[in-house]
Order: structure tokens, then C-alpha cells, then sequence
């Protein structure tokens, strides 16, 4: 049997809100399944305070890290002393003999003073005075001192040396009382070494007098930096005979009167 609902058609029944909150995991009343789901809004914080913002990190001001500022700057300095002197040495290498003989502070150019006294091929016997000493040009004995790094531990014939001069070798020659440390260091540089020979020699008014053919350094120890610079300019250069004249099979004996080569030889 069929009951008619007064007053017209048939009505649905209307919900009345109660004003209370569906239970904990309970889906109110006529919502959709799914509905209330989180959609990305931030959660609220307990006590509903509101969404817990982001917290932001906290810059930490760090000082300029000086280290490999200083490397970089110490590498470019070095990099640039190296170019600069690599140039400087390339320049100076460019320049004649000469001009770089002209350099070295303190050295006596005889050649620009005398033209006659660096003429070659003067051969004279018997004893020679000489008015530059240690002599550096001139006339001398036709038998040159041995000048392979020969080191004489008296002193030597110069009217030989000058002749070794002739050949292109420089003459070291040092006061007999140099102490021998120094000594030492002056051995060190000529001993073996082709061109170059060293002697005591009386009488030199400073410790040190380096001779090349036409050229002349005195100094006042070993340790001065100029020794190296003139053998390195003057050595085999200053040969008016060319580089390949000879330096061997000279006289090596001691002793200040010149003597004759032939009889050197016999009595060897």
C-alpha cells in the first residue's frame, strides 16, 4: 500500500546540520569518497597557527680565501722573471764579443790602446820585458805554456803564456799568498778545461788578475762574479789564430826564464 506524502509531489528528506565535526576517519555526511584529501596546501601546525613556513638557510660570510690568490700571483711573477730573463739573455747573447767583453765593469780593453801590442805572430827568444804585468799582448817565445786546464802550482814563463794568450786562453794568475780556499776555487774553475790555465805570479797589485789576448780584469777575490763572465767571453774569442789553434803539447814546466820547445820535448 502506498502512503502519500501531504502537500504534494514526494520529497526528499533535508539533512539538518548539527554544527558537529564527522568522526575521525568518517566521511561527512553526502561528501564524496576521497574528498578532504590533501590537495598540497600546507598542513597546519599543532594549535592551528597556521602552514610552518620554510626555514631559510643562514648565509655565513666567509673572508677571501688568500692562499691560491698568492700562488697565482707568485707563478706569474716567477713565469715572468723566467720570460724576461730568457729574453735578456737571448739579447745578450745576440751581441758580439766584443761589445759584451766591453761590459764587464773593471776590464781593460789593450786592444783599443795599443794596435801594435796585439799584433800576432811576434816570435822572439830569450827574455822579454814586458810594461804591462801580468802581460796580455806583445812579442813572445815561440813555445806556448800548456793550456789544458794545466794548473801550475809555480809560476810560469810569460814570454810561453803570452803565446798561450795568442792561442785564445786565459791566463789566471793570483798573488802567492791568496789564502787556499781561494786558491781552490780558482782551481776549480780552470782544471781540465781546455783554454784556460792558472799560476801564481809575484808582485800583482790585487789578488786576482785574469789576462786574455788584448784584455786584462783584476779583482779582489774569487768569489767575484766578473771571473766567470770573462772566461766566458774572452775564451777561444780573443784567439787571433782562430779556435783551433793549439793549446796542448806546450811547455809544462815552471820556472820564469823561457824556454826553448824542442828541448822540453827531449827531456820528457
Amino acid at each position: 500500500m502506498s502512503i502519500s506524502t501531504p502537500g504534494g509531489p514526494e520529497r526528499r528528506p533535508t539533512v539538518v546540520s548539527t554544527g558537529k565535526k564527522p568522526a575521525a576517519g568518517r566521511p561527512a555526511s553526502g561528501a564524496k569518497p576521497g574528498a578532504g584529501k590533501s590537495t598540497g596546501t600546507p598542513r597546519q601546525t599543532a594549535g592551528g597557527k597556521g602552514p610552518r613556513k620554510p626555514i631559510a638557510p643562514v648565509k655565513v660570510s666567509q673572508g677571501r680565501s688568500w692562499g691560491p690568490i698568492a700562488l697565482f700571483v707568485a707563478v706569474g711573477v716567477l713565469a715572468a722573471s723566467i720570460i724576461g730573463y730568457g729574453a735578456y739573455a737571448a739579447f745578450q747573447g745576440s751581441k758580439p764579443w766584443e761589445k759584451r767583453a766591453a761590459d764587464i765593469d773593471g776590464i781593460v780593453d789593450f786592444r783599443a790602446k795599443d794596435d801594435k801590442l796585439v799584433q800576432g805572430g811576434q816570435h822572439q827568444q830569450g827574455a822579454i820585458k814586458y810594461d804591462i804585468t801580468p802581460p796580455v799582448a806583445g812579442p813572445h817565445n815561440a813555445a806556448w805554456q800548456n793550456c789544458m786546464g794545466d794548473v801550475y802550482d809555480a809560476p810560469i814563463s810569460s814570454e810561453h803564456a803570452v803565446h798561450s794568450l795568442e792561442h785564445g786562453a786565459v791566463w789566471i794568475t793570483y798573488r802567492p799568498d791568496l789564502p787556499a780556499d781561494q786558491v781552490a776555487k780558482l782551481r776549480e774553475k780552470v782544471q781540465g778545461k781546455e783554454k784556460l790555465m792558472l799560476s801564481p805570479y809575484e808582485g800583482l797589485d790585487k789578488a786576482i788578475s785574469l789576462q786574455a789576448w788584448g784584455y786584462q780584469l783584476k779583482v779582489d777575490n774569487a768569489d767575484d762574479g766578473r771571473i766567470d763572465e770573462f772566461i766566458k767571453t774572452l775564451r777561444v774569442n780573443a784567439s787571433v789564430e782562430g779556435p783551433n789553434a793549439n793549446c796542448g803539447q806546450g811547455i809544462t814546466a815552471t820556472g820564469t826564464a823561457p824556454r826553448d820547445l824542442g828541448n822540453q820535448m827531449q827531456s820528457q
